[in-house]
């Protein structure tokens, strides 16, 4: 049989519950599966607590599970549970006494030989261990004298606390106080004067608002524009052309090619600058001796002067 999704939800929660509740009596040391037989028994005062120990011979067979107080006989009525296999008298004594260092008290099964065997549900008469009542009284009277000396210390911590209150120097709080209204009023002025600021350029931070959202998405538009580009063949075709000017700058050092011949040869650098020379001579004498290049003669008159150099080349 197939079951639905409701059905299996309500079985894991009261598994749940289930476990829940064996792990908390767990804890406080209850075995629920193991069967016990409960008993009453009253005081007169109480000096018990729920989950307080029930032992016999110093061994932990029980545990208290209620305690009541009863109007009419003006006593402290006590249910408490014991395993089911510990057998003892109906006559047996269940007497409250004190756990020691570890504090707070229980009550002890005090067996007696014979007698009818104690049943489920039974009443036991119990009694109080010698002294134990003399103890809480001096417990009580040590509190009383601690709470004295507490209530002396807080007086004078109120003492000190009032001198400081009332002190209107730099240190006392009094001043601090003031000082810290003053920031607040200081910082509700300013969060005013903000507001008032805010809202008067209401639209400016509207409009600086809608530009911005504009822009990202634009750079987004590009980001994807971006991503369409093949950047890996531009780099690469880039990479070829750096590749082909170091080749041809390499060889214009080692001289190869009429550029490097041109960039290397010192001969050549030589011959320029002595044609250049030469050419500029040139110049200069056609210049000054035009008709040794040039012969014009109305009358046939040949021109007989020689050359004359100049007193500065520059001529």
């Amino acid at each position: 049989m197939k079951l639905s999704r409701e059905v299996k939800t309500a079985i894991l929660v009261i598994s749940g519950v289930v476990f829940l509740i064996i792990g908390i009596n767990y804890l406080k040391g209850v075995n629920i599966f193991q069967p016990k037989n409960e008993f009453y028994t009253e005081f007169d005062y109480n000096a018990l607590t729920p989950s307080s120990p029930v032992t016999i011979k110093g061994n932990n067979v029980g545990k208290i599970n209620s305690i009541k107080y009863d109007f009419e006989s003006g006593k402290t009525r006590v249910a408490f549970t014991i395993d089911k296999d510990l057998k003892f008298s109906k006559d047996s004594k269940m007497r409250l006494y004190e756990l020691g260092l570890m504090g707070g008290n229980g009550i002890a099964i005090i067996p007696t030989e014979g007698g009818v065997p104690a049943k489920n549900g039974d009443f036991l008469h119990s009694e109080v261990e010698e002294g134990l009542v003399k103890s809480l009284t001096s417990n009580f009277s040590g509190l009383s004298s601690g709470l004295d000396g507490t209530l002396e210390s807080a007086d004078s911590l109120l003492v000190s606390l009032n001198r400081l209150v009332e002190d209107d120097s730099e240190k006392g709080l009094k001043n601090a106080i003031g000082e810290l209204n003053a920031t607040i009023k200081s910082f509700k002025t300013l969060s005013y004067s903000f507001n008032s600021l805010i809202a008067k350029n209401d639209e400016t931070l509207t409009s600086m608002l809608t530009n911005f959202d504009k822009v990202s998405k634009d750079l987004g538009a590009l980001s994807e524009d971006l991503k369409d580009v093949e950047l890996s063949k531009t780099v690469k075709t880039l990479d070829q052309t750096l590749l082909n000017v170091n080749t041809l700058l390499s060889d214009l050092d080692k001289g190869e090619g009429t550029l490097g011949k041109l960039l290397t040869d010192d001969e050549l650098y030589t011959n320029l600058e002595v044609a250049s020379q030469q050419l500029q001579e040139l110049l200069q004498d056609f210049k000054l001796n035009p008709s040794r290049y040039i012969k014009v003669s109305v009358f046939g008159k040949k021109d007989k002067a020689g050359y004359i150099k100049p007193e500065s080349e520059r001529q």
